[in-house]
Order: C-alpha cells, then structure tokens, then sequence
C-alpha cells in the first residue's frame, strides 16, 4: 500500500494528484503543480511565443504547451480513477458487529441510537427499528443542538432564576423554623430539666434528713456499746496486773478494788437494739407513683418533710419516714 503511494504522488508537490495532467513527454503532475511552473518559466521570458515552452521536472526535457496552457493538456482519467478508489477504500473501515462476527455496522438504528449490522436488523434485537445511514443521521441533526439553544428563551431562564429564588426563600423561612422550634425545645427542657434537678435536691435532702435521723437514733448507742468495750478491755488488763502482784497487802486492797469495779460493770445495763424501718422506699415509691406523673402536674406536686416516727402515705417525692417499728 505504501508502494502504491509513492506511485500516486506527484513529484513537484509530494502529495496525491489533483487534478493529474499529462504532458506531451508523457510525464503527469498535478494541474495547480503545471501552472505555477509555467508562471515562473513566463515570468523570466522576454517574448512569450504563440506555444509556452515548458521544462518537464522529471525528465528535463523542454515541451510546448498550447496556447490555452496547462488548461488543454489532456487529464489522466486512468490515474485519477485510480486515486478516488485509493483513497476510498484508505478509508477507516467500519468495525465489525460483536453479535454477528465478519458483519461490518454500517447502519445506525434510529430507535436505540448506535450502529448496528444487517443481520442485527433482519434476525437481531432490532429487527423492524427504523434505520439511516449515519452520515446522513448526522447531518440531518447537525442543526438541531441550535434549534434547542433557540427554544432556550430568555423568559425561559427568568423563569427558572425566579424558581430558584422562590425555593431559596422558602428553604429560609423553613430554616428559621427549624431554628425557632430548636429554641423552643431547647428552653422547654431546659425548664423540664430545672423542674427535676429541684425534685431530685428535695428527694435527696429527704433522705439526708432521714440518714440524720437514723444517725441520731443509732450513734449514741453505738458510742456507749463502746465505752462498755473499752472498759470491759481495761478490766481485763487491771486483773491481769492484779494476779501478778506479789505484796499480799496490796494484792489484797488491789482484788476489793476490782471485785467493785467488775460487779458494778456487771450491773450496768446494755442498750437495747432499736428497729427503725425507712418508708416508702425510694424504689417502691418511684415505681408506684412516677408512672403517673404529668410534665403538666410536675412542678405542682407537694413537697412535704418526713415527721419522724410518723407513716407517710402521700404521693410525693419527699414524703420520706423513717419510723420506729418498735413503738
């Protein structure tokens, strides 16, 4: 293919022929090659002859063209038969059909827009789709993108610039809501949150009140349990002291001694255990009652101070006892 190139180009211009002439030496070049040549060969003559004399390229030789010029040689229709079928057939082939192998696609499918095989449209999935060249779909459609760019009219876009606007308004005044409503439910809880903290401080200063109680029922007995403890110790260490002292005399006033703090530590009475019972529990009261409460009822419910030695039986979060089951 190369080869035959060579032998398509013109030996002036290093191109395919154009228009290929053939002069009388049998020489051809292309037409526009001939005619600058017989400018310049003109130009440099003092007298021009009624045949223009012209230098063939290739073989030197001087030849005289008709007075009409390059115009009346004749043209080589052979040679330029031959170069219209090399350039046609240099042409990118089509590519073959991946379906029906060895089929070229050489027409488009209007319907499903691409190229498809004469076997696709006869036997394939696209059989009864209407068909076109594709050259010719493409210059049939070559004007519509400018059509569509006519249809965009510019009370089109105001159109849309004002839709934008409109959405963009309402999306704003949707946000300030939402904002609004996070405020709202931020301060109603934070409220909702005060209200429990001041529940939970008057339960808790209930059960510190109680714990109070309780430390005042148990702590002295506790304290005299063990002054008892500790004297018990020391009569313990004095009869120790005592069976070690080997002076009768003072043995003897040591044992009068000790026999009398012993009967009397014998005769002291012990402290009897008292059985308080803290009521309602916390647990049991939340259970029973909580449930029931209302955000609307919460922060009007009563807050009353346990009274010792007393049941307390009302519903409230400080209705804490601590009560001796003994009386």
């Amino acid at each position: 293919m190369d080869n035959l190139e060579e032998d398509l180009t013109c030996s002036v211009c290093y191109s395919l022929f154009s228009d290929p002439r053939v002069l009388p030496c049998s020489h051809t070049f292309c037409k526009s090659c001939l005619d600058n040549l017989l400018h310049v060969s003109t130009n440099y003559s003092i007298w021009r002859p009624l045949r223009l004399p012209l230098k063939c390229p290739n073989c030197r030789s001087v030849v005289e063209l008709p007075p009409a010029g390059v115009e009346a040689l004749p043209t080589n229709v052979c040679l330029r038969a031959i170069i219209e079928k090399y350039q046609n057939e240099s042409e990118p082939r089509p590519p073959p059909c991946e379906e029906h192998h060895r089929q070229p696609l050489n027409m488009y499918c209007i319907q499903d827009r691409q190229l498809i095989c004469g076997m696709c449209l006869t036997v394939g999935e696209h059989q009864g789709h209407p068909i076109d060249d594709l050259q010719a779909a493409f210059i049939r459609e070559k004007q519509t993108p400018a059509l569509l760019l006519a249809r965009l009219s510019e009370r089109r876009w105001a159109q849309v610039c004002e839709l934008g606007e409109q959405l963009e308004q309402e999306k704003a005044r949707c946000e300030g809501l939402v904002r609004q409503d996070r405020q709202e439910v931020n301060q109603f809880f934070q409220t909702l949150e005060a209200v429990l903290v001041q529940k939970k401080h008057a339960y808790m200063d209930a059960l510190d009140k109680a714990g109070a109680e309780v430390a005042r029922a148990y702590d002295p007995l506790i304290h005299r349990v063990k002054e008892l403890q500790e004297e018990q110790l020391d009569l313990v260490s004095l009869g120790s002291s005592v069976e070690e002292e080997d002076s009768p005399l003072v043995f003897l006033d040591k044992v009068h001694l000790f026999r009398e703090r012993v009967e009397e530590f014998i005769k002291t009475p012990l402290p009897s255990v008292i059985n308080l019972s803290v009521s309602p529990r916390a647990a049991e009261f939340l259970q029973q009652h909580w449930p029931a409460v209302t955000i609307g009822s919460l922060e009007e419910a009563p807050e009353k101070n346990p009274t010792k030695h007393f049941f307390c039986s009302v519903p409230d979060l400080t209705s804490l006892c601590v009560v001796d089951v003994q009386r």
